[in-house]
């Protein structure tokens, strides 16, 4: 059987629209059915359900109407009685869906302009899907494009079959672009939109170096060499941590390359933004002073419970250690993820010895003790009167000048004194008005019922409706700076795993949470955040001091 020229051109228009838009062609087919479709409904009414067919192959164009099989027939239009249904199909029920075949259509011009519509809409939204199923497993790659067009600051990359946008604040400082150069950039984010999915760009991305570095490095691209952290300050400086899983390949040397050709082809790409290249380490000291060099780094005190770490310089190497604006202590800060004091030996030996003599007169007045007893405690690293009330006591009789009776009657009075102290916050918490019950839940003092009702949290109903961070504070970034927020419990020795515990059992006390739903069953551990808390008798010192590991070295392009 011969194909009428219509039907060529139909498919034809079809084979040229999907190849054009680099959509399937039977989308496009399917929505000239629909097309179609919406044109003969204006012509045997909206309500008609009306179906159309083309075919593939042949390009002929088939139209039925269906029919809803009824008992009584309220719309002859949409509807036929269950005896007429039978004429037609034997087998058909009430529910069932006959079948009408309809004569062609000839579309007048406002059918016409309203079928082109449906194509272009849909034929656009399939443009738009197979834009975004391309790009959407892209995120986290560099790409090429030329710049079709700067808008405000804005820079439109052209990728061949979509458009990018790299936004005003993610390019490098006073870099410029023009219509028709090439760039590459790293995409971040790929996203619909009203408007068609939205490719985001950016320059001055942290894996935007990591990726070029990848790039470069073969040892990388290979996964010989990882790269850890990168931190950037975009257009002046950047930091990037790499290790090797080859002992016998240097990370720093592989990364810089043959007379630094591999760090410098991303230098330029980076318009001359300068890089270090740091050595990445597990022990957290070691990768901090790795991280803060060139400065020289004579002792590190980490605090794991808040991320931060004290570092110690000499004098005259503050200004190096913390950079121009804080530039070096910051990067290091961002490299590491540790909060990051800078402080020189001279202001770090004025203040433990302020320590020092703090200590010593809370010994003094709550032992009742003099000055040189006093001193003894506190050289020895007693922070304060718990620890020393249920240490063991040959760790006190074992101290220069003691013996084993004289540390009996020291631990007695310190627990007369803790004693003494109890009473005293018992006063203050039932002044205070707080509930009794709150005692038993798990983690909870005397003294944290105090801080709590200070803050006027009475009752377990109260505390079940806290917060972790309202308890023990926060911290966040603004304008650059790390800002901490205060908690109800600041000044107790609680952390925040025990304050999400305290939460928790709080909440599974007032019938909030059921016990079961704490315990993960396929690890046996405990989940939000539940853990046993520390007792004061056997918290153990957060403060460890290490010294700096030797040999450590990084390179700057």
């Amino acid at each position: 059987m011969a194909v009428s020229a219509n039907r060529l051109e139909l498919l034809q228009i079809a084979e040229a629209v999907a190849r054009d838009k680099s959509i399937d062609r039977g989308i496009v087919i399917a929505s000239m059915e629909e097309a179609m479709a919406k044109a003969a409904r204006s012509r045997y009414g909206q309500e008609t359900e009306i179906r159309v067919e083309i075919d593939p192959r042949t390009g002929e164009t088939r139209f039925s109407r269906l029919m809803l099989v009824v008992d009584l027939v309220d719309n002859d239009s949409t509807q036929i009685s269950l005896v007429d249904a039978h004429k037609r199909n034997p087998a058909a029920e009430v529910g069932d869906w006959i079948s009408e075949k309809l004569p062609p259509l000839d579309f007048g011009r406002i059918a016409a302009q309203s079928a082109k519509q449906v194509i272009v809409q849909k034929v656009r939204e399939a443009e738009r899907d197979r834009q975004y199923d391309e790009f959407k497993d892209r995120i986290g790659e560099i790409i090429n494009g030329a710049v079709k067009r700067v808008e405000y600051g804005n820079v439109i990359i052209d990728l061949g079959r979509a458009e990018a946008i790299i936004r005003r604040d993610e390019m490098i400082p006073r870099e410029m672009f023009r219509p028709g150069d090439r760039a590459r950039a790293y995409v971040y984010d790929v996203r619909r939109e009203q408007r068609g999915p939205q490719i985001f760009l950016s320059r001055t991305h942290p894996q935007f170096m990591a990726k070029l570095f990848t790039q470069e490095v073969p040892e990388i691209y290979d996964g010989v060499i990882e790269v850890k952290s990168v931190a950037r300050d975009p257009g002046s400086r950047a930091k990037i941590a790499v290790t090797s899983r080859d002992s016998s390949i240097d990370p720093v040397g592989a990364c810089v390359g043959m007379r630094g050709s591999r760090v410098q082809a991303v230098v330029n790409e980076l318009q001359g933004e300068k890089i270090d290249i740091i050595p990445w380490s597990a022990d957290a000291a070691t990768f901090i002073v790795n991280a803060l060099q060139p400065a020289e780094v004579v002792k590190v005190v980490l605090d794991e419970d808040s991320s931060r770490i004290e570092v110690v310089v000499p004098d005259d190497q503050l200004s190096l250690a913390i950079g121009r604006r804080g530039q070096n202590v910051r990067l290091a800060s961002q490299l590491t993820g540790w909060d990051i004091d800078i402080l020189t030996e001279a202001e770090e030996s004025e203040r433990r010895q302020k320590e020092f003599i703090e200590r010593t007169h809370a010994f003094m007045n709550a032992l009742d003790v003099d000055e040189v007893v006093a001193q003894l405690l506190a050289s020895e690293g007693f922070r304060n009167v718990e620890e020393l009330a249920y240490v063991d006591p040959t760790e006190v009789a074992n101290i220069e000048g003691f013996d084993s009776d004289f540390a009996e009657e020291i631990q007695t009075r310190c627990r007369d004194y803790l004693a003494r102290l109890e009473a005293e916050l018992d006063a203050r918490r039932t002044e205070l008005g707080v509930a009794d019950e709150l005692r038993e839940i798990e983690g909870v003092t005397t003294a944290v019922m105090v801080k709590l009702g200070e803050n006027d949290v009475k009752t377990i109903e109260d505390l079940a409706g806290c917060a972790t961070d309202d308890l023990v504070g926060w911290t966040e970034k603004r304008n650059g700076e790390t800002v901490r927020e205060t908690g109800f419990l600041d000044g107790l020795d609680v952390s925040r795993e025990e304050a999400e515990v305290i939460v928790m059992r709080a909440r599974v006390k007032v019938g909030w949470v059921q016990e079961d739903e704490l315990t993960s069953p396929e690890s046996g551990s405990q989940e939000s955040g539940l853990h046993e808390p520390v007792s004061d008798e056997t918290a153990a010192n957060d403060l460890t001091e290490t010294e700096p590991a030797q040999g450590a070295s990084s390179a700057e392009a």
